[in-house]
This record gives C-alpha cells, sequence and structure tokens, in this order.
C-alpha cells in the first residue's frame, strides 16, 4: 500500500520535493499557504518580490535526478545564461564596464524567473494521478509521534476561512520557508539547536524595462553589479529583454534615503550609468517609496528531522543571504540528498533521516557562512588588483594543469557538485599553497633585482634564481605535509 507524503510549502524547493515523492509511488499532499500563483487573479506581490534566481550544477543536477527529462528541458528553455559579472564603476571620474568570466572554460550560470520556474514544476505534479495540491491552506498544528497534522483554510473571501481539519501521514517534509511552521512544530519533538540572523542589509527590487527598441539595455549575458564596499546594485536578465534589480544596502542606509527623498542623487553619486540609461528618475522614485525594503536571514539549525516521521528542507533548514546564489539551488540539493539517502534504507526512514542530518548539516552551514562571506566579494574585492591576480592564477593553473584539480572556490560552489565543506577546505589548502608561492615569486623577483642592482653579472643571477625556486618548492612541500 503506498505511503502518505505531506509536503508542506509548494514553492520550488517543495514543489521538487513532492515530484521526488510521487515518481517513487507514494500518495502525495501538498499543502501551501499562498494562492495558487497560475490563477491569473493571483495578486503577484506574494510572488515576484523575491530575488531573482540564477541556477547552477547543484540546482540543474537536482532536476535530472527526478528521471522526469520533460521537466529539465522544461527549465532550461526559461533561461538567460549569464558568462560573468560585469563590473560598472568609475575609474579615473570616468563609467567603464570591465567583465569578469565566472569560469576559465567558460561555464554559466542560468537566469531564470522564480515564477516561471514554479510553474513549470506545479504543472507537471499538477497532471500526476498520485498528488493533490492545496492552496490557502495553513499549516497550525502537527503531532509527529501520532503523525497527525491540522490545516486551516486561510483565505479571506472563503466562508470555511479559519476552518480547521485533521490530516493523517505517514511523512511529512516542510519546505515551508525561512519562517517555517513545520521548524516550529518539530521543535517540540525533536531537540534541535537554532539560530537565526538579520544581518545589517535590507534589499529593495526593481524593474528595468526594454529599451525603445524592445531590446536588452545592458549585456544580457552578463549579472551586471555596481560594486560600492557597503552597498551594491546587481541586475539580472530575464526572458522578455528586462532585468530584475536589487538595491542592497544598510538599514541606516535606507533611512537616511527614506527621510531624505535623495535617492536620485545616491544612484548618481553611486552607481553611474543606472538613472537615466536603465531607470528613469521618476520611477525609479516610484519603485523605492512602493516597493517593500526587506530584511535578509540567515538561519542555521540542527538536526534537520523527528525520529522517521517529519524532516524540514530548503530554508526551513537553512535560509541564507543571497550572494552566493545558491539559496535554490542548495534547497535542490536537499531534496536529491534526502531521497538518495530514503533509496539507500528503503525499509529504515528513522536511519535514513538520521543520517541525512548528520551528512547535510556540515554542507549546509558551511553554505551559510559562505554565502555571507560571498558580499565581501561581490561589493569590494571584485574591484581589487590582488583578488584580480589571485583570480588569474587559479583560473590558469585549472586550465594548463587539471591533473592537479585546482579551481577557484567560486567554481567549485557554483559549477559542481562537490560537497560544500569540501570545497571549503580545498579552497584554504589552496589559499595556502598560492600564499607560498606567491611569497617565493616575491622574493625571487627581489632577489633578482638586488643582484642586477649590485651589477652581479648573470652567474649571480642564475644563483639566485635557482635558490628562490628552492625556495618556492620548500614552502610548497611544507605545505603539502602540513
Amino acid at each position: 500500500m503506498p505511503e502518505k507524503v505531506i509536503v508542506v510549502g509548494a514553492g520550488p524547493v517543495g514543489s521538487l520535493a513532492a515530484l521526488y515523492a510521487a515518481v517513487r509511488g507514494h500518495d502525495v499532499e501538498v499543502y501551501e499557504l499562498r494562492p495558487d500563483l497560475r490563477d491569473p487573479s493571483t495578486t503577484p506581490l506574494n510572488f515576484t518580490k523575491s530575488i531573482n534566481l540564477a541556477i547552477s550544477e547543484r540546482g540543474l543536477h537536482g532536476l535530472k535526478k527526478t528521471g522526469l527529462p520533460e521537466i529539465e528541458k522544461a527549465v532550461l528553455s526559461e533561461t538567460t545564461p549569464m558568462k560573468g559579472r560585469m563590473l560598472h564603476m568609475k575609474k579615473q571620474g570616468r563609467y567603464v564596464q570591465e567583465a569578469q568570466l565566472y569560469d576559465a572554460r567558460g561555464k554559466a550560470l542560468l537566469a531564470l524567473d522564480r515564477t516561471s520556474l514554479n510553474k513549470t514544476l506545479l504543472d507537471h505534479l499538477e497532471s500526476m494521478p498520485n498528488v493533490k495540491i492545496f492552496f490557502n491552506y495553513k499549516l497550525v498544528g502537527a503531532d509527529f509521534k501520532k503523525k497527525r497534522a491540522w490545516f486551516e483554510r486561510h483565505l479571506s473571501s472563503d466562508p470555511e476561512r479559519g476552518t480547521e481539519f485533521e490530516v493523517s501521514f505517514d511523512f511529512l517534509i516542510g519546505a515551508d520557508g525561512a519562517h517555517s511552521a513545520v521548524r516550529y512544530h518539530l521543535m517540540k519533538f525533536e531537540p534541535m539547536a537554532y539560530q537565526q540572523e538579520y544581518i545589517d542589509k535590507l534589499w529593495c527590487q526593481f524593474h528595468v524595462p526594454p529599451s525603445s527598441s524592445g531590446d536588452y539595455r545592458i549585456p544580457p549575458n552578463y549579472l551586471h553589479i555596481w560594486p560600492q564596499d557597503d552597498s551594491m546594485f546587481i541586475a539580472l536578465p530575464n526572458e522578455d529583454k528586462t532585468f530584475t534589480s536589487t538595491l542592497f544596502l544598510t538599514r541606516t542606509g535606507f533611512a537616511e534615503l527614506e527621510s531624505s527623498n535623495s535617492i536620485v542623487s545616491f544612484f548618481h553619486q553611486k552607481y553611474p550609468g543606472v538613472v537615466p540609461d536603465l531607470i528613469t528618475e521618476s520611477e525609479l522614485r516610484s519603485q523605492f517609496s512602493s516597493n517593500p525594503h526587506l530584511p535578509l536571514i540567515t538561519i542555521k539549525c540542527t538536526p534537520y528531522h523527528f525520529s522517521s516521521t517529519g524532516v524540514i528542507i530548503g530554508d526551513a533548514a537553512h535560509a541564507m543571504v543571497p550572494f552566493y546564489g545558491q539559496g535554490m539551488n542548495t534547497g535542490f540539493e536537499d531534496v536529491r540528498v534526502l531521497f538518495d539517502f530514503l533509496d539507500k534504507y528503503p525499509t529504515d526512514r528513522a536511519r535514513a533521516l538520521a543520517e541525512y542530518s548528520k551528512y547535510r548539516t556540515p554542507d549546509a552551514h558551511m553554505i551559510n557562512d559562505l554565502a555571507l562571506g560571498n558580499y565581501k566579494e561581490m561589493a569590494s574585492d571584485v574591484k581589487k588588483p590582488l583578488y584580480l591576480l589571485r583570480k588569474k592564477i587559479e583560473e590558469t593553473l585549472d586550465l594548463w594543469v587539471p591533473s592537479v584539480g585546482w579551481a577557484t572556490q567560486y567554481s567549485r560552489v557554483t559549477f559542481s557538485n562537490m560537497r560544500y565543506s569540501e570545497v571549503k577546505e580545498r579552497a584554504e589548502t589552496q589559499a595556502r599553497m598560492l600564499n607560498a608561492v606567491m611569497g617565493g615569486v616575491g622574493v625571487l623577483g627581489l632577489g633578482t633585482l638586488v643582484l642586477f642592482a649590485k651589477g652581479g653579472g648573470w652567474a649571480k643571477v642564475k644563483r639566485g634564481f635557482l635558490l628562490g625556486v628552492c625556495w618556492v618548492a620548500k614552502g610548497m612541500y611544507g605545505v603539502l605535509k602540513g
């Protein structure tokens, strides 16, 4: 007899989890607090006010592992490749645009609209005979020992609004976001370590329309960044020739702009080329005042499950800031890894969930930390010569000596399925090695200059060069031994 799996949350991660469960023959019920986003009467505010998505290898791998190739194909058909960052800056008083490729081999991120992705997954779910989807239902209680959950109607126009009903389940998956009701009720049954932090940044979304000729206003195959250290403006391309743009700024900065009505002059000063080339002054004022200024939260917790009956995934388990573009990708990876363990122990779900929590916790915690740290790279480091030099060296080593397995941290996070915790270990090892090499090269160059300055001749120069090479080799050996 098929087991009954309840998924709470019909966003991209919850919808993918429901697909995985349905493909395995379970009877699946999906409960979503919000209205059906595919309904034309649905107010889009609930769905479009989210930072634009960029799907990368982890997310694509999660889609592929459903065993439903038509889903991956449908999603890919609605994406726009971004092969790198395009930096918008002033240098020596002049506005410049500088491209930085993401990967030495030309791999690209894929920009896509969250709503389109969600519609694709929901449409396929709805076509499956063993799936039922319920919109406008709020989870108000869950007993993970008795395997019972309670929901109430949440549609304001419904005369039965607030009516509570009980459903039974064999297994409940919580994919209901950072403010997860499933996590709240799971904590009553499982002693869970929990940590949350609102960082000192808010975000506000802006819309960049097509040009008068109907084309993109700036090159579409890049993630555009206006880096300003304590603030940042970004723009991601959409298929309809528009850009979804986001301002990240401190709470104090937002408060000052709100009170002084100086948003236009602020953009002129900080983000060259935005006004009026991308957004008119009136539209900038209008969108800044009408679009919400929202906080950014980071959440860590563990374990993610209780016994054999409940688990949380996605933002419910590890909400993160968006600066690595890995939130949805990590959520899709959660689904794949979770069902890998469930498939490994088909008759012992308690063991499968326990191993999932143990395996996944260090990776989820690590990508939370990496996402926080990547703000500095996007808003500040990308402008610095030392960052560019290290990036160039790492990419050159990746291309010239691939057998060594060298790659940038960004490439491993974005274009591989390597565990996040292992990515960090590899990055730290490479950093130690690179510091040794760069230090040795510096000494080597200095020694050569000194010998030339003293008129030592080529014999002494050659000897100095060889000594420098030995120094570098010794440093490399010490790092590898350590």
